[in-house]
C-alpha cells in the first residue's frame, strides 16, 4: 500500500546563493514515498479523493528545508475585495540549476525580493517561462489543486523550445506541497476566490551574449485572488486585432513565457481605450481564422456543436480548455477542433473563452456586434455549472483532476 513518511528536524540553514534566502533556523520536511500500481495516497490528501491518487513508480525522496517568516503579513480580512494577483502570502519556494549539477538547494524561504546582476540573460534575452495554477478551499476547511502535473508537464514543453532545462514533476510538486503546506491559511475561502500559483523558471547566468544560459531559478509564488475581471464572470467585449499578430507556426506561441504577453500588450491599451474588456488575436498567416483571446482559449456554440480553434502551434494548449472538452462532451455536447473565421464567429449562438486565471468567462459582443442574446447562454452555464463542481470535488468522474490536501 501507499505510504508516506515526514520526518521534521530543525538544524543550522545552509547558506544560500541569495543574501535573502539565509536564515537563522529551517524546518526540514523529507517525503519519503512508497507506491505500487494498485494503491493510492493516504495522509496529507484528503481520504475521499484517495481512490483517484497515485504516485511514482519508485521510492523517491526529497529533502525540502522550510524557513519560516519571522514577518508574518497581515492577511486581507474582506476575501470580496482581493482582486487578482496583487497580494501575496508569506513564503516561495525555490530552487536553483547549473549546468553539470542539475536541479539543486529545494527550499522554501519567506517571500521577498531577488538580488540579480544587471547583466542577467532574463533581462536581456528573455529565456522566461511560467505556469497559473489554482488551489480552491473545500468545504470541509481542505485545498483542491486543480491538475498541477499537467501544468508543469506542460511547463517543460515550453522549458524545451525555450532552450531551458526541465523540471522534475515530482520535485516540483513535492515543493508546492511544502509550500501550501506552511501558507495553507491564506486560501480564501469565499465564493469566487482561489490561491492563484504562479511557478517560473528564468535565466540567471551573468553575461551579454545570445545563447543559452547555464543557471536558472525555479520559484513558485502564490497569491490569494478574487475574479479576474473586475465584474467577475459576467459576459466581456471583445475587439478584433485587425492588423498586429501576436504568434505563428514554428515560433513560441504555443509555449507559456513572458513574450507572447508582451506581444499582446499595445493592442489590450487599444482594446481597452475602445471599451473592450479583452482582445482576439486572428492567424498570422493569413489574417484570417480566430485563434485566441489574449492568452486564453476560445469556445464558440453553432447550432449543432461546440467550437475551439486546433492547437496548431501557434496557441497555448490550454488546461482549462482540455478541461472544458472534456467535460462538454460527457455532457452529450458535440466538440469540434477545426479553423474558423472572423466572419462566422458573429452567427455563433454563445460564446466563451477559457483559462485558470478567468476560468470560464462568456463573451458579450466582437466589434459591437452582440453574440447571440449578449448573455451566458444555456451552454455556457451548464459548462460553468459543470466545471465549478469539478475543481470543487463534487463531481467523481474528474476526482483524477485534483490533487487533495488536509493539512
Amino acid at each position: 500500500m501507499a505510504e508516506k513518511v515526514r520526518r521534521f528536524r530543525r538544524f543550522p540553514a545552509k547558506k544560500n546563493a541569495f543574501p535573502q534566502d539565509s536564515t537563522t533556523e529551517a524546518l526540514d520536511i523529507m517525503y519519503m514515498w512508497r507506491y505500487n500500481r494498485t494503491t493510492t495516497i493516504r495522509g496529507i490528501f484528503a481520504p475521499e479523493f484517495a481512490a483517484n491518487r497515485t504516485l511514482m513508480e519508485d521510492t523517491t525522496m526529497y529533502d525540502i528545508p522550510v524557513t519560516l517568516t519571522t514577518n508574518p503579513k497581515k492577511k486581507p480580512e474582506d476575501e470580496s475585495k482581493l482582486g487578482f494577483g496583487k497580494i501575496f502570502t508569506d513564503h516561495m519556494f525555490i530552487m536553483d540549476y547549473e549546468k553539470g549539477r542539475g536541479w539543486h538547494d529545494a527550499r522554501v524561504v519567506p517571500y521577498g525580493p531577488f538580488v540579480m546582476d544587471p547583466a542577467c540573460t532574463v533581462f536581456h534575452y528573455a529565456q522566461e517561462i511560467f505556469e497559473g495554477m489554482k488551489c480552491y478551499r473545500r468545504k470541509d476547511g481542505g485545498l483542491n489543486l486543480f491538475r498541477p502535473r499537467d501544468n508543469f508537464e506542460r511547463m517543460n514543453r515550453s522549458a524545451e523550445r525555450m532552450g531551458m532545462p526541465k523540471i522534475d514533476v515530482e520535485e516540483a510538486l513535492a515543493g508546492l506541497t511544502a509550500l501550501l503546506k506552511v501558507d495553507a491559511d491564506w486560501v480564501p475561502s469565499a465564493p469566487g476566490t482561489s490561491l492563484y500559483i504562479r511557478p517560473t523558471m528564468i535565466s540567471t547566468d551573468v553575461m551579454l551574449g545570445v545563447h543559452a544560459s547555464h543557471t536558472y531559478r525555479f520559484f513558485i509564488i502564490c497569491s490569494p485572488s478574487g475574479a479576474y475581471y473586475a465584474k467577475g464572470l459576467a459576459p466581456v467585449g471583445i475587439y478584433v486585432e485587425p492588423e498586429l499578430v501576436r504568434a505563428v507556426k514554428g515560433g513560441v506561441g504555443f509555449t507559456k513565457t513572458g513574450g507572447n504577453y508582451a506581444a499582446s500588450i499595445l493592442a489590450g491599451d487599444i482594446a481597452e481605450k475602445k471599451g473592450y474588456e479583452q482582445v482576439l488575436w486572428l492567424d498570422g498567416k493569413e489574417n484570417k481564422y480566430i485563434e485566441e483571446v489574449g492568452s486564453m482559449n476560445m469556445f464558440f456554440k453553432f447550432k449543432d456543436a461546440l467550437v475551439t480553434p486546433p492547437l496548431l502551434g501557434s496557441i497555448l494548449g490550454g488546461i482549462t480548455r482540455d478541461s472544458i472538452i472534456k467535460i462538454a462532451r460527457d455532457l452529450g455536447y458535440t466538440v469540434e477542433e477545426q479553423l474558423f473565421t472572423r466572419d462566422e464567429v458573429y452567427y455563433a449562438d454563445e460564446a466563451f473563452f477559457s483559462g485558470t486565471a478567468a476560468e470560464l468567462t462568456p463573451i458579450r459582443e466582437l466589434d459591437n456586434r452582440t453574440i447571440g442574446e449578449g448573455h451566458a447562454g444555456p451552454v455556457t452555464k451548464a459548462l460553468q455549472t459543470a466545471y465549478f463542481k469539478a475543481i470543487k470535488g463534487q463531481d467523481p468522474r474528474y476526482g483524477h483532476w485534483l490533487t487533495s490536501y488536509k493539512f
